[in-house]
């Protein structure tokens, strides 16, 4: 019911008496109505039109002509013309029946339990505007709530004005309906022009989503308000906690006043808590500490000296992340100038802290930076007090003490050389030196010998100087530098210094002696020699000049230093060395592109073509290929083909159009002479697909396989010059789109040559076809004359018609429909399959059924059977079911095989073994694992008297085509990639087929005759099966698409996918390319050399990079090993009533050094008995049964990795030399840890316990249960029972970290397949590297935190980047040898000694 509303004080304001119903304006036209009910200088009462809470859509009463608010209508005025329109009419059109805005928002706020809306309204220039808002009481304590009122930006504030108050006043309800309910499809609900409305709306949200303002569209302001106050009071009690903690800081010992907190290193969630306020080392005090031997770190500085390169990629920040970084660096202790230079030459924050701490020398880093009990210039336990003596004097120049230490060991203690080369270091520092780098020539010509020429030197300086002059040795001098200014500090005592130098005076050898920042006297010096030796030349007096010269410029350089790069060679003892080349870039290959088709007319073309067409064998073929439905629309196809861009063939299984329709279109071109034109290239999901079609097609062409006919798949290939049609597997068309370039237009080029591609098989919606249809629709609209054609087995067409046309791009689509085989196929379902049979399931196979036992179950028996099953493969009830059907076919004097689908391959070895009992049954398996011989196999007929059975995944649903098939038993079950979030990977998981599936292999049971389904499932349990699969882009972890997406070149990775058929989420899409820069994949937006690597590997990513590690370091077997153990599973069985026994078996390969590489030992142990062939098979399955491991498992892991040296091969990894068996476990558990990363847990012992004994205390090993894991996302995790680490009481070789393969969640959240590394493995293979500006450690990956000196950090960090570099050159040349590499050697030694030295 419609009710009037009363102001806000309460009282009742008398309306004035509703007009009549036939009562109208004497205006006719609905603009003058519309103005007339809201006179100018009339205010609106605040009851005007309010609809109180009310359901009713009923049309209110008129009051005031119309209700807009402030309206009024003369009672004296009489009612003429039409009827005036009412509030639905104005505000919802004619036509309108439904609520109004301000209806449904009152219907909320009642609903909610708000107060009613309050409305402001406001007239301008532009129109009238309305204000809503909102208010609630709390029911407790009767605190009324008022929100501000809602309104719009300044950028769409424009559609808030309307021409009436009315109208406004509806515009602002459905505004504030938006912001509480834009979760909710309440547009529907609304006018059509309001519902407009909502949608400009949508768009608004999204922005302020963007910019973190999605508090303003809560489904509770109140709420919202009361959580955004308290995150305010929250975050202003943490910056007085923050500035109390600075306080304290700069009061801390070995903490500088340049302290800062910041939230990504020192507040790490994880390790342990984050730094607090009243304790800076609290969460720091038990992590792992990293240390650096003295040996060690001076190898690995000169190292990165040689090495190092800054920004690869030459990414230049921002102007606002430039700004950012200097003022949050200057907070931090840096000088301005330095950071503004880092800013310059880096990439990002991290780099910039990074280059800061290399390039700035000791005395003038902030003191956080800088190691425990620092002291500048002092050595402990210096046994050569001379050479110390002479390190300080060269040192107090400015030059680096490890530098000076390093130069003066090079020349054998000699100071007058060191102090040469270290001034030709100088002069070669900085980019624009190369004059410099060159020690000058003089062309002076004097009587005088060099030494002569000192001496009278030495005698015009002490005339000239007087007492700022004085001789400390023969061959050194110095002279006093007045008036000399370091900012606020005034005449600060500065000395220059002139050795005398071999080739004086060609060269003079100076060096500056004050309290000034080492960069800053070095500049001095540099400047000053850069003076002598423009101005100089010829000059004997040359000290002179340069003592007055400096005398003159001191001041100006101390206050204009220049660039820190120009003297950071010698700075900093790892500071890279100047390098005659420019920054190293990678050299990118320009692709040999194939020349484009030539549609010129070739008559002999087609004479050939007919000629063969006209032979009996060819005759005989076509007789056959006539008898297939798709031979009724062979016009239709050419047609379609020859006139669309885009062609979408759907037919049912058996109908021939993966065989027919690819030759219908060469057919053509041969009848048009242009057959020397035609390069047909047809996808197939799977290896067996492409394979079983080029010899099918072959045959029917009457040619053999590689010659018009031929085929390419992963390690294999048959194509020729003549060859016209090429069968390949999606995988490898993609592999040759992503290596031709990256640019789209460089994926135009590299198929020139082709002019049809034929994607079959597109119903089953892969993550590759999925992913080559989004190249090759961008590829269309660039090259007009290039035909696709898409192949399904189902008829839901239209979705892949609508994308190609989505674009308007004047991509033309044409679609033909094939119809199927007519042979029918009758179907029985399990109970009928259990009836014929006479199948029961004994006790003694434990069945046991899930639900709870029926009385239909009691009565019936076959209901009993089936509840006994469940959803397990019963290998009897299969085996009774292919007797029954061969006795079946032998009664009725049938000949025709068997077909079984299976999910996977153990079960298909598992039926293959019980089926071969059989005599009569020649049994043969089908899975794309097979090697191509044995998968042709089942295309041959069977030996004389037997039946052929064949066994297969669902490789054989489509994909393939068996002629002879006569019978199909569906187990309904299939194994389906998918993402375990548990461990981040993908896996194959075992469950029912989709009915859409099931119809396809229903249909192989009628190609050459009536034929039989039998179906091992239900048929409620087949209708409740999904309609079709989802498609894999939606359902499968994203990180290989995105970075195959990345290779290729395209930057903008989630707009890429967003053009997919099916679009990813865009979550999945952010998670995966966070994951793999986490991997060092990605360097931002860049692909490093590792990334360029795993794109190209057809392996999981950690098993990828896993192996390309393993090939870097030496020990590459071992590392494929481990890889197909991973993309297989453990060769261990573990039977629930001897569990200990086979723990006990699984712990005799165990030496504490993690699961996957006890699996590699059984595995290796085996391998070697499988390659002697002096061991029998019994022996070796005996090996098996007493170790508890599965023979099969271990076979399938040998399968895989014979395919991955096969994709290694290919690449040029793997050149036939299998190497590492000599290599080190340590280095192994490294790599292997590093694949696994971020999949890593943090160890914590508990504290340290003693025992007495008599030699003293005795530390104790914990017990196991007293150690504790955690992990990032987890917190607390245990290690599995079944882990060999389960009981472990201790890691060896300092291991401080686990990594881990499997996640599990049952009673605890449990961790599997673990390998135990050391903090050096952390630090060289893990995620980024934080250093915490507190100087307490680094942080790595964003949780794990390690104590140490900031520079470690640094070192590792940058030795990534060169280990980055190595990876690029093994990419350029894979048969590089790195097994003498200095870089290797120093990792290897980094992780085998954890640092310290040997």
């Amino acid at each position: 019911m419609v009710k009037k509303g009363k102001d806000k004080s309460g009282a009742s304001t008398p309306a004035p008496a509703p007009a009549p119903a036939s009562s109208a304006s004497s205006k006719s036209k609905k603009e003058k109505d519309a103005k007339k009910a809201v006179p100018p200088k009339s205010k609106p009462k605040p009851e005007d039109d309010f609809i109180v809470f009310s359901n009713s859509d009923k049309e209110p009463k008129p009051r005031r002509g119309g209700g807009a608010p402030g309206s009024s209508t003369t009672p004296d005025e009489e009612p003429a013309g039409p009827p005036k329109p009412t509030i639905k009419q104005i505000i919802g059109g004619a036509s309108w029946t439904g609520k109004l805005p301000v209806n449904l928002l009152s219907e909320h706020c009642q609903k909610m339990k708000w107060d009613r809306p309050d409305y402001s309204t406001h007239k301008t220039a532009d129109g009238f505007s309305v204000f809503v808002s909102l208010s609630a009481r709390n029911p407790k304590t009767q605190e009324v709530t008022k929100l501000p009122p809602f309104k719009l930006p300044p950028s769409h504030v424009h559609l808030a004005y309307k021409p009436t108050a009315l109208e406004a006043k509806h515009f602002a309800a459905t505004y504030a309906l938006y912001r509480v309910c834009s979760m909710k499809n309440l547009h529907m609900m609304l006018p059509p022009d309001y519902k407009v409305l909502w949608k400009e709306f949508e768009a608004l949200k999204k922005q302020d989503v963007k910019e973190g303002k999605a508090w303003m569209y809560e489904a509770d302001p109140f709420q919202a308000l009361r959580e955004r106050e308290e995150a305010k009071a929250a975050a202003e009690k943490k910056r007085k906690q923050l500035q109390a903690a600075r306080e304290k800081a700069a009061e801390e010992p070995g903490v500088g006043p340049g302290l800062a907190f910041r939230g990504g290193g020192s507040g790490g969630s994880g390790g342990g808590g984050g730094g607090g306020a009243h304790n800076l080392m609290r969460g720091w005090a038990t992590v792992p500490k990293i240390e650096m031997g003295n040996r060690t770190r001076t190898q690995l500085e000169d190292l990165l000296r040689r090495e190092t390169v800054w920004n690869p990629h030459g990414v230049t920040m921002s102007g606002a992340q430039k700004s950012a970084i200097v003022k949050e660096f200057r907070e931090l202790g840096f000088r301005q100038s330095h950071i503004e230079e880092a800013v310059e030459e880096c990439k990002d924050r991290e780099e910039a802290l990074e280059w800061l701490l290399v390039h700035i020398p000791e005395d003038d880093l902030p003191r956080w930076a800088l190691p425990e009990r620092y002291s500048a210039g002092v050595t402990v336990g210096a046994t050569d007090l001379r050479r110390e003596g002479a390190i300080k004097r060269l040192a107090q120049s400015g030059y680096s003490v490890d530098l000076c230490r390093k130069i003066i060991a090079a020349h054998d203690g000699d100071e007058a050389k060191a102090a040469e080369a270290l001034q030709v270091l100088l002069l070669k520092s900085g980019a624009n030196t190369e004059d410099a780098a060159v020690p000058y020539e003089d062309e002076r010509e004097s009587w005088m010998s060099p030494e002569e020429l000192w001496e009278e030197e030495m005698a015009t300086l002490e005339a000239s100087f007087g007492d700022h002059y004085e001789r400390t040795s023969p061959d050194v001098c110095q002279i006093r530098i007045e008036s000399v200014t370091n900012g606020a500090v005034k005449n600060v005592e500065t000395h220059i210094q002139f050795r005398k130098s071999p080739q004086y005076p060609v060269q003079v050898i100076l060096s500056i002696v004050a309290v000034l920042p080492a960069y800053i006297k070095l500049s001095i010096i540099k400047k000053a020699l850069a003076y002598a030796n423009e101005s100089l030349r010829g000059e004997d007096a040359k000290i002179y000049f340069v003592a007055s010269w400096v005398q003159e410029n001191i001041n100006e350089i101390i206050e204009r230093p220049g660039a820190l790069r120009d003297v950071s060679a010698v700075a900093s003892a790892v500071s890279e060395e100047p390098k005659p080349v420019a920054r190293a870039g990678r050299k990118r290959q320009r692709a040999r592109y194939p020349e484009p088709i030539n549609w010129t007319a070739d008559p002999r073309s087609k004479q050939e073509w007919l000629a063969r067409s006209e032979t009996p064998g060819y005759k005989k073929m076509l007789q056959g290929r006539q008898k297939l439905p798709a031979w009724l629309v062979r016009n239709e196809v050419v047609r379609t083909v020859s006139e669309n861009q885009v062609t979408i063939i759907s037919g049912e299984t058996g109908s021939g159009k993966s065989t027919q329709s690819v030759q219908f279109i060469l057919d053509d071109l041969y009848n048009k002479g242009l057959g020397n034109g035609a390069n047909i290239i047809v996808t197939q999901p799977r290896r067996i697909s492409a394979l079983g079609l080029a010899d099918r097609v072959s045959e029917e062409r009457c040619s053999q396989v590689g010659q018009e006919v031929g085929y390419t798949i992963r390690g294999e290939s048959k194509t020729s010059r003549a060859t016209k049609i090429t069968f390949v597997t999606t995988g490898v068309l993609l592999r040759r789109l992503q290596t031709s370039g990256g640019r789209i237009d460089d994926v135009v080029a590299s198929l020139a040559d082709v002019s049809h591609i034929v994607v079959d098989e597109v119903h089953e919606r892969s993550l590759d076809t999925d992913f080559l249809m989004s190249i090759i629709r961008d590829v269309l609209y660039k090259r007009r004359d290039l035909k696709l054609i898409l192949m399904s087995a189902t008829l839901d067409a239209s979705s892949f018609r609508d994308y190609f046309t989505a674009d308007k791009k004047g991509v033309t689509v044409g679609m033909v429909e094939i119809a199927g085989r007519t042979y029918p196929v009758e179907d029985f379902y399990l109970d009928e399959v259990i009836e014929m049979t006479g199948f029961t399931v004994p006790d003694r196979y434990g069945y046991h059924d899930d639900s709870k036992t029926s009385g239909d179950a009691q009565a019936d028996p076959i209901n009993k059977i089936i509840q006994k099953l469940g959803s397990r493969i019963n290998y009897d009830l299969l085996a009774e079911t292919v007797k029954e059907i061969d006795q079946d076919l032998a009664h009725t004097g049938k000949a025709g095989g068997i077909l079984i689908f299976l999910p996977g391959v153990a079960e298909i070895n598992r039926a293959c073994n019980n089926l071969r009992n059989i005599a009569s049954l020649h049994v043969l398996p089908l899975h794309a694992s097979l090697e191509t011989k044995e998968q042709r196999k089942v295309f041959a007929s069977p030996p004389p008297g037997k039946r052929k059975v064949v066994v297969a995944t669902n490789v054989a649903e489509t994909s393939i085509t068996i002629d002879d098939i006569v019978a199909v038993i569906d187990s309904g079950r299939v194994k389906e990639t998918s993402f375990d979030p548990q461990n981040n990977m993908r896996k194959l998981e075992e469950t029912w087929a989709s009915r859409a599936a099931c119809k396809q292999r229903r249909g192989r049971a009628g190609r050459v005759q009536e034929g039989k389904c039998y179906k091992l499932y239900t048929r409620n349990l087949e209708q409740q099966m999904a309609e079709r699969p989802e498609p894999e882009i939606r359902r499968v972890p994203l990180e290989q698409m995105c970075l195959s997406v990345r290779a290729m070149g395209i930057k903008d990775v989630g707009h890429f996918l967003s053009r997919a058929p099916t679009p990813p989420e865009a979550t999945a899409v952010e998670g995966a390319i966070t994951l793999l820069r986490r991997m060092g994949a990605l360097d931002g937006e860049e692909l490093t050399a590792l990334g360029q690597q795993l794109a190209l590997i057809p392996a999981d990513l950690r098993c990828g990079k896993l192996m390309v590690f393993g090939s870097i370091f030496g020990c590459l077997d071992d590392c494929v090993t481990i890889s197909a153990i991973l993309s297989t599973r453990s060769p261990f069985l573990s039977p629930p009533d001897k569990r200990d026994e086979a723990k006990a078996a699984k712990m005799r390969f165990s030496q504490g050094d993690g699961d996957l590489l006890t699996d590699l030992r059984a595995f290796q142990e085996w391998d070697a008995m499988m390659q002697d062939r002096g061991v029998q098979q019994r022996r070796v399955r005996s090996f098996c049964d007493e170790n508890f491991l599965s023979f099969n498992t271990l076979s399938d892991i040998s399968s895989t990795r014979t395919q991955f040296y096969s994709a290694l091969s290919e690449m040029g990894i793997y050149s036939g030399a299998v190497g590492g068996g000599t290599s080190s476990r340590a280095l192994l558990r490294a790599l292997t840890a590093s694949a696994f990363s971020p999949q890593i847990a943090r160890i914590q012992l508990p504290d340290k316990k003693f025992a007495t004994s008599v030699s003293g205390a005795v530390e104790l090993d914990p017990e196991a249960k007293t150690i504790r894991y955690f992990s990032q996302e987890s917190g607390r995790v245990f290690i599995h029972p079944s882990s060999t680490l389960f009981d472990s009481q201790g890691f060896f070789s300092g291991a401080a970290f686990l990594s881990y393969f499997t996640k599990m969640a049952t009673s605890k959240i449990f961790v599997r397949d673990l390998t135990p590394f050391n903090a050096y493995t952390l630090l060289l293979f893990s995620g980024a590297i934080e250093l915490d500006t507190a100087g307490r450690g680094l942080v790595v990956d964003g949780w794990l935190r390690l104590r140490g000196w900031a520079r470690i950090g640094v070192l590792v960090s940058r030795l990534r980047g060169i280990i980055d570099k190595i990876i690029a050159e093994k990419v350029e040349n894979p048969a590089l040898d790195l097994q003498k590499n200095e870089v290797i050697r120093t990792v290897v030694k980094l992780i085998e000694l954890d640092g310290l030295d040997a």
